[in-house]
């Protein structure tokens, strides 16, 4: 069974309306819709906002649903400049780049004691995700690369500066990385998926509202193509 999480209900509500044999469960303050989506097996949830929220979520799908893999879906803000807004972006590996332990001497992003800064995407769903892109998103760019998480919208250009330079990520969003943590943990294959909605800028509250339909609709699609292929 495969737990696909998005962080807002727009994300996640076109996915359910294409479910069938549906049942809902709620948890923690979470919606999970467990059914059949293509086909598959499927749980479907809305996290919420931020890191708390995605590892929560996260958790309860491995516990609860005893997922074999996670798929974050979602939106985030661009860190390169060849990746435009509408394009997509897979996930190669996680990181959080508001973890801050330089004072006990860990490098930025390394989370103390855990002996490890990154979280490796899943290389099977990597492949599968690319392949469905290039049928479901003829139309756009897909890049794999890492993506860096926070507990911040980011929308200055010396902010963005910062976590491209640092972590060199590709883009920036609120819970990837938290998931990522999660399904290092209890040794779960995860991957994130994220359309790009804004440039992470100081033009980021601008292009935000006005592209984000755009980007959850490829999403959507890519999540579809995806399920067909697990």
């Amino acid at each position: 069974m495969l737990g696909i999480i998005g962080a807002m209900e727009v994300e996640v509500e076109k996915l359910r309306a294409k479910m069938t044999e549906t049942e809902m469960k709620t948890v923690a303050g979470m919606n999970f819709c467990k059914g059949k989506l293509e086909g598959k097996d499927v749980v479907i949830v809305r996290s919420g906002i931020g890191k708390v929220n995605a590892g929560i979520c996260s958790q309860i799908l491995v516990d609860l649903y005893q997922v074999d893999g996670i798929v974050n879906t979602g939106i985030a803000g661009s860190l390169r400049n060849e990746i435009n807004i509408g394009d997509l972006v897979l996930s190669t590996v996680a990181v959080q780049h508001d973890v801050d332990a330089g004072g006990f001497g860990y490098p930025a992003g390394e989370i103390p004691q855990l002996g490890v800064k990154e979280f490796p995407a899943d290389e099977r769903l990597l492949a599968l995700a690319e392949e469905a892109c290039r049928e479901a998103n003829p139309d756009i760019s897909t890049f794999k690369g890492r993506v860096a998480s926070g507990d911040q919208f980011i929308d200055s250009k010396e902010k963005k500066n910062w976590i491209h330079d640092t972590f060199d990520a590709y883009c920036t969003e609120m819970e990837g990385a938290a998931v990522a943590q999660a399904a290092y943990l209890n040794k779960v294959p995860y991957l994130i998926v994220r359309a790009i909605s804004d440039k992470a800028d100081d033009s980021a509250h601008m292009d935000y509202g006005e592209f984000e339909a755009k980007a959850v609709e490829h999403s959507v699609n890519l999540m579809l193509a995806l399920v067909k292929r697990i």
